[in-house]
């Protein structure tokens, strides 16, 4: 008779999650086992901890990457398990943010000939929703057909209701501690990553940072031709009072309405009708700084 491993496969999975035997008790006596990316002693020893599976991301099914994560864990876990350990391994998924946008907004633009504004945000974020649930199944899935002994009665999503909670909560104590604030004037507002496809503000690790010599034309996403990068661009800001102006260059012309300081130096004959003027921002009318073009110690200031 011919044997079908896939079948047997499932069937045992299936035993081993009816008998409990990935639970880990919270009652037992047993020692318990912990690796986690942080310490609780100075000499980086491990008291007592848990595995947490790296939350996969939900943007698509796993690859071969998370195989191997994973079965070097599941073989840690089932050894320490053997050993008589109190082993807990917390499975998970990612909602990943960003990267989940825009993989189902190209579904709705594949499919709909939509885009998420057009479509609406409530609709959107179901649309969303109805994506990690196909997904996230599949991913579950997989880490049973790869045999992982996770403990699935904590199965957690980092966007569950737990989880928001915490993050909730995470962020208010920092508030608290003054570590997450917000600046109280325009002279102290810092620069983001806007996306103008998009529509949002996305983190550094969003960024890909390109080194090009001179002008160097770009595909740019939402844009039908190549973008022009590495132009200088020359624009002025008006000193106070209409006494003048002056000529800031850059390459980054969209970093302008970050701008708190302009520098001259003291000794440039071609800016000594600048000292002790005023520049005004173009953005929101304000002085750039409160201090003068330049310091009467002749020092080259920034403004």
């Amino acid at each position: 008779m011919k044997k079908n491993a896939k079948k047997k496969h499932r069937r045992w999975y299936e035993w081993w999650e009816k008998s409990n035997f990935f639970q880990a008790d919270p009652k037992s006596s047993k020692p318990p086992f912990v690796i986690a990316s942080f310490c609780t002693s100075l000499y980086h020893r491990v008291l007592a901890c848990w595995v947490v599976l790296p939350p996969p991301n939900v943007t698509e099914a796993l690859h071969i990457g998370h195989a191997l994560t994973t079965a070097i864990e599941d073989t840690i876990i089932r050894w320490k398990r053997m050993s008589g350990y109190n082993t807990l391994w917390v499975p998970g998924m990612d909602h990943a943010g960003i990267a989940t946008q825009v993989v189902v907004e190209k579904k709705i633009m594949r499919e709909q000939k939509l885009t998420r504004h057009q479509v609406g945000r409530d609709r959107f974020v179901d649309e969303v929703w109805k994506w990690k649930n196909e997904y996230g199944g599949t991913i579950l899935k997989q880490l049973r057909r790869l045999g992982a002994s996770l403990d699935w009665s904590r199965e957690c999503f980092t966007m569950d209701e737990k989880r928001s909670r915490a993050v909730t909560e995470a962020f208010v104590r920092l508030h608290k501690q003054g570590l997450i604030y917000r600046k109280p004037n325009l002279r102290d507002i810092r620069l983001v990553n806007w996306d103008c496809v998009l529509r949002t503000a996305i983190s550094d690790i969003e960024v890909d940072y390109i080194d090009i010599k001179g002008r160097t034309p770009l595909r740019v996403l939402g844009y039908e031709t190549p973008v022009e990068f590495g132009v200088l661009t020359s624009f002025a800001y008006p000193l106070e009072w209409d006494l003048g102006e002056i000529v800031v260059a850059t390459t980054r012309v969209e970093t302008m309405l970050g701008d708190t300081a302009i520098a001259i130096h003291p000794d440039d004959p071609r800016y000594k009708h600048l000292h002790r003027k005023f520049a005004i921002h173009l953005s929101h009318n304000l002085i750039l700084c409160t201090l003068k073009l330049i310091l009467f110690s002749r020092l080259a200031i920034s403004i």
